[in-house]
């Protein structure tokens, strides 16, 4: 697709030590979670976006903890929607530099956020920048919403979906590293608690007692059963939903009949899934085996729940973003080889390098979907394998550019799409 004299103007305007600047205020400011809070990354993103003219409001979530929801442009017409967070991982060890003071060496900008995701929230605000300066909000209007907590339990993007008026949003991008591939779905993830509940008695008698352990690895080899089911059934796109047995701590001592265990176990959820659902079928699957009673109680909470979603690829919001992408990106294959091709049996419509995947990984994104009604994509520059949560955490340079000028793009040519 040809780059119309517009857009070229708005691409020429993207300024690269923009974008390397705010990056690096953002990684300086940290925000590990857990062990800190957002505030100060949440203040340098504001600071920044209100000198800029944007219109910014701050919503605190929790103390110290404030999402950032920055708009261009009028809302007479529908906009897109960027969705980000402003919290990373604990730095840990193994780092060459410091981790939260930015770093650009050979082409790459390094520190603990460089990736996931402050080098996105900074493309965001590039582009933004550019239709701003061109004078051309209103005709493209845009938001980034840049929330706390999405590394924990979501405070964040809960009280995000949960606000009781929001602007008109027709699409929504969320800016997590995905090295320019679009990604149209994602599992959901559930995180269970299992508490089994026995009766301690002497091990020389264990008649006595009920072993909660035992229970507990009962529950197990049900929980392996269901996960045959679930592979005989995958979704076509996505796969099939999983369980993970995480944790498993219980007993007292050798020679006592355990009368405790909890087992902490990951459900990834396919889009329509809920973890209520999950617990209900498992709880039933226990009771129809038998293993309560008789001393045996087991209590299953949901500790974390965060929805999937999946959009058709032939969406236009997956077409026009993977166009805006090879528009702006001269060798898209140039940063990694993990442009991978759309699904058997799936048109990827105009997209003629197939440049979309799937995630095994869950994002903010499902929230948006479930709760707004919008359809979604993730799209944004970084490896989250190679890069993301790991020592020495860096972005390529270039990648931001790239992803300021393919944000542009999508917002443009998005507002242009019959029926929005």
């Amino acid at each position: 697709m040809s780059v119309s004299r517009i857009e070229r103007a708005l691409l020429d305007s993207i300024d690269e030590a923009e974008i390397l600047s705010l990056t690096a205020a953002l990684i300086d400011a940290g925000g590990e979670n857990p062990g800190d809070v957002e505030e100060k990354t949440a203040k340098v993103l504001a600071e920044h976006c209100r000198a800029s003219g944007f219109d910014v409001r701050t919503v605190e979530v929790a103390p110290g903890r404030p999402n950032v929801i920055v708009s261009i442009g009028s809302d007479d017409r529908p906009g897109i929607l960027f969705v980000g967070h402003s919290d990373v991982v604990p730095a840990g060890t193994g780092w060459t530099t410091h981790p939260f003071s930015a770093v650009v060496r050979d082409g790459r900008i390094f520190g603990r956020g460089a990736c996931d995701m402050k080098g996105g929230l900074a493309a965001v605000v590039a582009a933004m920048t550019a239709v701003q300066r061109a004078g051309l909000a209103d005709e493209y209007p845009m938001t980034l919403a840049c929330l706390v907590d999405e590394e924990d339990t979501g405070l964040g993007i809960r009280a995000f979906v949960a606000e009781p008026e929001h602007r008109n949003y027709s699409r929504c991008v969320v800016a997590e590293p995905t090295d320019l591939v679009t990604i149209f779905g994602c599992r959901g993830a559930a995180n269970l608690e299992i508490e089994v509940h026995g009766r301690s008695a002497h091990a020389g008698q264990p008649r006595n007692g009920a072993n909660a352990i035992s229970a507990a690895a009962r529950i197990i080899a049900l929980i392996e059963n269901s996960q045959i089911e679930l592979d005989a059934d995958p979704d076509p796109d996505l796969g099939p939903a999983t369980w993970n047995v995480g944790t498993i701590s219980g007993g007292t001592g050798t020679s006592m009949v355990a009368d405790h265990c909890v087992l902490t176990v990951d459900r990834r959820l396919l889009p329509g899934e809920s973890a209520a659902s999950v617990v209900d079928n498992l709880r039933s699957r226990i009771e129809s085996a038998g293993i309560t009673g008789s001393g045996i109680d087991v209590r299953i909470g949901i500790a974390m729940e965060m929805p999937g979603f999946l959009t058709s690829v032939n969406d236009g919001l997956v077409t026009t973003a993977v166009q805006s992408v090879l528009d702006t990106v001269s060798k898209p294959n140039s940063h990694s080889t993990s442009f991978h091709p759309v699904p058997d049996g799936h048109s990827a419509g105009s997209n003629p390098a197939h440049l979309t995947d799937i995630w095994t990984a869950s994002c903010d994104g499902g929230f948006v979907a479930q709760r707004m009604g919008i359809e979604t994509v993730v799209l944004g520059p970084g490896e989250i394998e190679s890069q993301a949560h790991r020592p020495n955490e860096s972005v390529a340079v270039q990648q931001l550019t790239d992803s300021a000028r393919a944000y542009t793009l999508l917002a443009t040519r998005m507002a242009a799409l019959p029926g929005l």
